[in-house]
């Protein structure tokens, strides 16, 4: 039996296919973005935080009821620490004794819990933050083109600003559509997606162009092809091997990370995904050709000098 190293598929033959799941996977996230929103956490919003401490592991969502029941809305709740430490994150204004209130419903079925500390996130502090992440995310990007551009060829830019931007608007439109929390925690992980990403990517055009250039023959399809399936084993050992790690996170990370997991996930399937079929097929409507990656040819200099 061929193994999956020497197998050849026809990426290219079912690119159209790709697009179709591609472009309606993406028109799904950007219409969740722009009607549903994403569901800010507390560092963009501004807030409430209290610390409690049980004197036994509680069950996070009996405190959320509880809160919830009280009147409290947009109720998080995570261990922070120790199981018996407990982060409320209350999306409200701050109030004095807002701690104290909270520790006295949590009382109310006999358990012994105790206030830590209670504090406010400013508004003004989470608009900072929005604009600070939100333009270091578009820096970012904007370094990721420069530096393809310079390293390839400005058609490569163009499609792997392209895919990035794929894989960015996909994760926030899960968040979107599903009302996940997007806190400080899953923008890191927006931005390691981008990385994660341009790399699978830097791999598969790397070899795109080495293959142009030794090639005898002007199919791009062709040597596309051939080009990927000479990185797939490299790329799905990468990606499956990170995701095994991401899925621990997810299940046994605590509530403090498992949204950062959930987006490195989302992240590195559809990134994987546009590495292999997204990326390199954007560059044929970009009508990418040989003659793009050819160094021009010198001119004899006995031919530039004119004639007596």
């Amino acid at each position: 039996m061929q193994s999956l190293i020497n197998r050849q598929f026809d990426f290219m033959g079912k690119r159209r296919y790709a697009f179709i799941i591609s472009v309606a996977t993406l028109l799904i996230s950007v219409v969740a973005i722009l009607v549903l929103g994403l569901n800010l956490g507390l560092d963009f919003t501004g807030g409430t935080l209290v610390e409690v401490r049980y004197a036994t592991a509680p069950a996070l969502s009996a405190v959320r009821e509880t809160l919830e029941a009280a009147g409290f809305k947009d109720v998080a709740v995570q261990t922070f620490g120790a199981s018996t430490e407990v982060l409320i994150r209350l999306q409200q204004a701050f109030d004095a004794g807002v701690g104290d209130q909270v520790v006295d419903l949590l009382r109310q079925g006999g358990n012994s819990v105790d206030l830590v500390r209670a504090e406010f996130v400013g508004a003004q502090v989470g608009d900072q933050l929005r604009d600070q992440s939100g333009m270091g995310m578009l820096v970012a990007l904007g370094v990721v083109v420069l530096y393809v551009a310079f390293r390839f060829q400005y058609k490569f830019a163009i499609g792997a600003l392209l895919a990035l931007g794929h894989d960015v608007f996909i994760v926030l439109g899960v968040f979107a559509l599903f009302g996940f929390e997007f806190d400080l925690t899953v923008l890191a992980a927006v931005l390691a997606v981008i990385g994660y990403s341009l790399n699978d990517t830097i791999v598969v055009y790397d070899r795109i162009r080495e293959n142009i250039r030794k090639s005898r023959i002007d199919d791009m399809p062709a040597i596309f092809n051939e080009s990927i399936n000479q990185t797939l084993s490299r790329t799905l050992a990468t990606s499956g091997t990170t995701l095994l790690v991401v899925l621990a996170l997810m299940i046994l990370g605590g509530d403090m990370i498992h949204y950062f997991a959930v987006a490195l996930f989302i992240g590195i399937t559809v990134g994987t995904f546009s590495s292999i079929y997204v990326s390199a097929a954007l560059l044929l409507p970009l009508k990418l050709q040989r003659a793009d990656l050819m160094p021009a040819k010198k001119e004899d200099a006995e031919a530039e000098e004119e004639l007596p």
